[in-house]
C-alpha cells in the first residue's frame, strides 16, 4: 500500500468513526481495521499529525486521533455555485461543523443566544458607515489593546528582516493551510490530501469548481506575498485579490475586481449591505487608509478582516478577500501569517453575523485570538525545523532568484545566467551548486518565491528542466 493510500485509509477509518459520534479513534482500532502493522500505522499517524490533517487527543495510553474537520471527507454536499447571493457559511448552530477545541466564553454565549432568535424577531439593519468613520487609528481599538500587543509580541519575527521574509520562509505550508482553510469555510469539499495533490498537479479538471477555488486561493496568496512588500496595503491590491480569488467562478467576468453595482443579499440574516456603488468605493478606500495608519499589525489585520466582510464591496468573494487581506499587515511586519487553522463554519458564521447585525466584534475577537495563536505555533515550528539559514544562501538570495528567472523564464543557459549576476570567484562553485539544487527542486507549487508564473514553470519542467 502506497503512502497516499495508507493515509487515505487511515483518514477514512477515523472519519467513519467520527460520523458515528466518536470524538477520537485509538491507534489500535485503526490498525485492526486497516490491517497494517502497528509501527507502519504509528508512523503514518505521526506524519498526518505533523501535516495538520489529524489532531492528537489525550495522553499516554488514552491517546486518540481526530480529523481536523471530519466532514472534509464526506462527498455528498452540493458543489458551491457562483451567484449574486452571498451564501451562508453552514447552519449557524450545526455542531458537526464546529471548531475542534474552540469554546465561546460565557460572555459570548449571550451574544450567540441573541443571534439564535428567529429571523422574524430580529430588527433589519443596513450598513452603518459610522463603524469605520468613528474609528480613530491608534486611539480606537476593535481588539483589546493588551491582547493585540500580546499577539504581536508572540507572532513577530525576532530579527529585523525585509518585509515578507517570514511569509516566504513558510510559504509552501502557508499555501496549503490558508487555501484549504479559507476554501473549506466556503463549503469546499476537498481534503488536505486532495489539496496537496492538486497543487502538485497545478490544474483543475473541467467543471471541478472546488479545485478552481483552491487554485485561486493559492495564486492569490502568492500574489500577496509578492505584491504587498513592494506595493503596501492599497485598494488596488485588495481589488486584485478579489479578482484572483473569483477567477472563473463568476458568471460575469466584469465583476472581477470591480466595486459592486449589483444587489447582494446575505442569506439567514436581517443584515442588508449597502447597494450604493459610490458608498462602497468610498468606504473601502477609508477602510484601507485607516488600516495603513494602525501601528499594531494585529489590530490592523483584525480591522481589515472585519470591515471588508461587513462592507461587502464585491459581488462575491468578500469573505475570502477579507481573510487574505487580513494577512497584509502581517506581511509588512514579518509576523506569523494568519491561516484560519481549525476554524469551523459554525463559529465563523456567528462571528460575522454578530458584526453584521449588532456591530459587535466580541465573537470575532475570540475566534481571531484562538486561531491566530494556533497559526503562530504552527509557523514557528515550521521556521524552527529549517534550522539556521545557510549564510551563503542569505548572501546570494537575490542573485539566486535572478539567475533562476533567467533560466526558466528567459531560457538562458546556466553559465549565461550565472554570468549575468555578480558572484565572487571564491563563491562561484558553491553558488552554482546552490543554483542546481534549486532548479532540481523547482515546482509550480513553490515557484512564487522566485516570482515565476506557475504555467511558465510547468512548461520549463515539461521540457525536462533545460539549463
Amino acid at each position: 500500500m502506497s503512502t497516499t493510500n495508507l493515509d487515505k485509509a487511515i483518514l477514512d477509518c477515523i472519519g467513519q468513526h467520527q460520523q458515528s459520534g466518536n470524538e477520537g479513534v485509538a491507534a489500535s482500532l485503526i490498525q485492526q481495521q486497516i490491517g497494517r502493522p502497528r509501527p507502519t500505522v504509528n508512523r503514518a499517524l505521526a506524519r498526518l499529525v505533523e501535516s495538520g490533517e489529524l489532531i492528537r487527543l489525550g495522553a499516554g495510553r488514552s491517546i486518540t486521533y481526530s480529523i481536523t474537520y471530519s466532514f472534509s471527507y464526506q462527498n455528498t454536499a452540493k458543489a458551491p455555485s457562483a451567484s449574486q447571493v452571498e451564501q451562508p457559511q453552514a447552519s449557524y448552530f450545526n455542531t458537526s461543523r464546529s471548531s475542534p477545541g474552540f469554546q465561546w466564553s460565557n460572555k459570548a454565549h449571550k451574544v450567540v443566544a441573541a443571534l439564535a432568535a428567529p429571523l422574524g424577531t430580529r430588527k433589519p439593519i443596513t450598513y452603518q458607515r459610522s463603524f469605520v468613520e468613528d474609528y480613530e487609528p491608534n486611539q480606537s481599538t476593535l481588539l483589546p489593546r493588551a491582547l493585540a500587543t500580546n499577539l504581536f509580541n508572540a507572532g513577530r519575527a525576532k530579527d529585523q528582516l525585509p518585509a515578507g521574509t517570514y511569509a516566504r520562509k513558510v510559504l509552501e505550508q502557508l499555501l496549503i493551510d490558508l487555501s484549504w482553510s479559507s476554501s473549506r469555510l466556503e463549503g469546499n469539499r476537498k481534503s488536505l490530501l486532495d489539496t496537496r495533490a492538486l497543487f502538485e498537479k497545478g490544474r483543475a479538471e473541467f467543471g471541478d469548481r472546488d479545485s478552481v477555488m483552491l487554485l485561486n486561493h493559492k495564486e492569490a496568496i502568492e500574489f500577496l506575498v509578492d505584491a504587498v512588500p513592494t506595493e503596501g496595503i492599497t485598494v488596488p491590491v485588495v481589488r486584485n485579490l478579489q479578482s484572483i480569488l473569483m477567477r472563473d467562478l463568476l458568471d460575469d467576468p466584469s465583476d472581477l475586481g470591480a466595486i459592486r453595482k449589483k444587489i447582494v443579499n446575505i442569506q439567514d440574516t436581517v443584515y442588508l449591505p449597502s447597494q450604493a456603488p459610490h458608498l462602497l468605493e468610498e468606504m473601502l478606500t477609508l477602510v484601507v487608509s485607516k488600516a495603513c495608519e494602525v501601528r499594531n499589525p494585529v489590530e490592523a489585520a483584525f480591522f481589515l478582516w472585519v470591515n471588508i466582510a461587513y462592507l461587502q464591496p464585491f459581488v462575491d468573494g468578500n469573505k475570502r478577500a477579507s481573510r487574505l487581506a487580513a494577512n497584509m499587515p502581517f506581511l509588512l511586519s514579518n509576523c506569523a501569517p494568519l491561516s484560519f487553522l481549525d476554524v469551523g463554519q459554525q463559529e465563523y458564521a456567528l462571528a460575522m453575523l454578530a458584526v453584521y447585525e449588532k456591530l459587535d466584534v466580541s465573537l470575532a475577537a475570540e475566534l481571531f485570538e484562538w486561531t491566530y495563536r494556533r497559526s503562530i505555533d504552527r509557523y514557528q515550528v515550521v521556521v524552527e525545523s529549517m534550522g539556521d539559514p545557510n549564510p551563503l544562501r542569505v548572501k546570494y538570495r537575490n542573485q539566486l532568484g535572478e539567475a533562476i528567472r533567467h533560466i526558466v523564464f528567459y531560457g538562458l543557459k546556466l553559465n549565461q545566467a550565472v554570468a549575468e549576476v555578480s558572484i565572487s570567484k571564491a563563491d562561484h562553485a558553491v553558488f552554482v551548486d546552490m543554483l542546481q539544487e534549486e532548479l532540481d527542486t523547482l515546482q509550480p507549487y513553490n515557484c512564487a518565491r522566485f516570482r515565476l508564473p506557475m504555467n511558465k514553470t510547468a512548461e520549463w519542467i515539461k521540457q525536462k528542466r533545460p539549463r
